[in-house]
């Protein structure tokens, strides 16, 4: 568990689910609160504590992505929201990512594995071990492990728990190309999701990172990974 308990809350409006993740995740040791509809469920995530929040993206009074891209973008909260969704079809997940979500499980889905992924991004999140000395640099490019802030000239980013682990592990790199499996093993450990969920979080990434500025940083080496790349080598941006 770490130094202190994992401190959760629940969006979800289906009481059984509810109380089966109750069960399961204090007999875990976690510290939980609870809300049945999305505006509640807002509410208590910006009266902030919270190590976590899994939100069902289903709810009445406030949709899941609502919730979670009003906490992103109108109060700009990077608290790690684990999304739980009905459908598995590649558009909902994307939304989900889109609207700010860090990682995502379709229903039904596993009580242990959902133990696993809220340890792994409460980890990433937390400082534990994740942070280093100083303030990486890369073209304009400054990330602070320390307060976690992200520029690019000058310009402050908003980049989701998720994007900002993708990124600190590009600029430890730079330039060197950083496999999909190190990516994957550093976001989510031996629990990946399915393919798909790096190269999402790639595009909302570079939506951020590069997309503003005109002049792309991230280059994908196919069948292999991703990089940093310098401003004069866009040209082979793929």
């Amino acid at each position: 568990m770490g130094k202190h308990a994992i401190r959760a809350l629940i969006v979800e409006d289906n009481q059984d689910i509810m109380a089966n993740l109750f069960t399961f995740l204090e007999g875990k040791g976690y510290e939980l609160d609870c809300a049945y509809d999305g505006r509640q469920g807002l509410r208590l995530a910006l009266s902030g504590g919270f190590d976590v929040v899994v939100l069902d993206v289903m709810l009445p009074g406030m949709d899941g992505v609502t919730l979670c891209r009003k906490l992103r973008e109108e109060h700009g909260s990077s608290v790690p929201v684990l999304m739980l969704t009905a459908k598995d079809t590649e558009q909902d997940k994307i939304s989900g990512l889109d609207g700010g979500a860090d990682d995502y499980m379709v229903k039904p889905f596993s009580l242990r594995e959902l133990d696993a992924r809220l340890r792994a991004l409460v980890r990433r999140t937390g400082g534990g071990g994740m942070m280093s000395d100083g303030v990486l640099q890369w073209e304009g490019v400054e990330l602070n492990p320390a307060t976690r802030g992200v520029t690019r000239d000058g310009r402050a980013l908003k980049l989701s728990p998720t994007e900002f682990t993708i990124l600190h592990a590009l600029l430890r790199a730079a330039p060197a190309v950083v496999s999909r499996g190190e990516l994957e093993r550093e976001l989510w450990g031996e629990d990946a999701p399915e393919s798909n969920a790096l190269r999402i979080h790639i595009h909302s990434l570079r939506r951020e990172l590069d997309k503003p500025f005109g002049i792309p940083l991230i280059r994908t080496v196919p069948h292999v990974g991703y990089a940093l790349i310098r401003k004069e080598e866009q040209n082979v941006q793929s």
